[in-house]
């Protein structure tokens, strides 16, 4: 998350940097590709992977279908230690907003979800979530980096839908835990709109 989406990547930088030939380099580029993090556009080398508005488009049309499928089998596969997990990973995540960690706390989310695709037990889903939780850890960044006070109330909210997700999960409540699921997503959903859409800069300042 410390690099801009779209920003190009300087293999020879990264080579000095690891102590590596170029070679291993592109290497990793062509994995990290396959993995969503990296493009690669012929001659042009290797950038990060952007955020333009067909893949916003796409991540909001997406994202819901794909998090309602993980719950549905989250709930039906889970087992003792990995719900034991997801609590202790919420724990982490709750203490992160507490202290408006926000490195922290975005990891931790992301943590929380991907410990709820292990859950889910589907090969094709985890692949579908792993992509979608690398655009979704980076929306969360930027839209937390410039939070205001009326904003924390989404974070809240945030903490609160994921411990009774572990509690329908636990007791076994589909509907409900599909239900809370649609709930935290909307604030997902309102996370990317105003990525899109930020305050404007006020006519104040732009006066002075």
């Amino acid at each position: 998350m410390e690099l801009e989406p779209g920003k190009d990547l300087d293999e020879v930088g990264l080579s000095e940097q690891y102590g590596l030939s170029r070679t291993p380099v592109r290497d990793v580029f062509r994995r990290m590709a396959g993995e969503g993090f990296v493009e690669i556009v012929g001659n042009r080398g290797a950038s990060v992977a952007s955020m333009n508005h067909k893949t916003l488009k796409e991540f909001v049309q997406t994202a819901p279908l794909i998090y309602v499928s993980v719950t549905r089998l989250a709930v039906n596969n889970a087992t003792p230690a990995q719900l034991r997990e997801l609590k202790r990973v919420q724990t982490k995540y709750r203490n992160a907003v507490k202290k408006d960690m926000i490195d922290e706390l975005v990891i931790h989310d992301n943590q929380f979800h991907t410990m709820m695709g292990e859950m889910a037990d589907n090969h094709y889903l985890a692949a579908s979530l792993q992509r979608l939780l690398i655009d979704h850890a980076r929306i969360s960044h930027t839209f937390l980096d410039r939070t205001h006070v009326k904003e924390r109330d989404l974070l809240s909210r945030s903490v609160t839908h994921h411990e009774q997700i572990i509690d329908a999960i636990d007791g076994g409540l589909e509907e409900a835990a599909v239900a809370l699921t649609l709930e935290h997503w909307e604030l997902s959903r309102l996370q990317a709109d105003i990525f899109v859409n930020p305050e404007p800069i006020p006519l104040e300042l732009m006066a002075s």
